[in-house]
């Protein structure tokens, strides 16, 4: 079981969503509390270390830090504008 850290722009992100939005991306944020990576895509370029996690029409972009079992979640925003 992960821990999850919010960054604080992802958390006013979060809670910018509408609730219908809000309710996808929590379910994907237990998937990733219990570990479940499955279907999630390792980022390139400037963002390299960082994965993705598709939530509908959003995007999870977060870092997992394997020594401490934290996930921090970097940002949630509409897949058009989350790179």
């Amino acid at each position: 079981m992960y821990k999850i850290a919010f960054d604080k722009e992802a958390e006013k992100e979060f809670l910018k969503l509408d609730s219908q939005a809000q309710k996808i991306v929590f379910a994907k944020i237990l998937d990733l509390q219990e570990g479940k990576f499955s279907n999630d895509k390792p980022l390139k370029g400037k963002h390299k270390g960082k994965f993705r996690k598709r939530a509908g029409n959003y995007r999870i972009i977060y870092l997992k830090e394997n020594d401490y079992l934290v996930v921090s979640i970097i940002r949630i925003a509409h897949k058009k504008e989350v790179y």
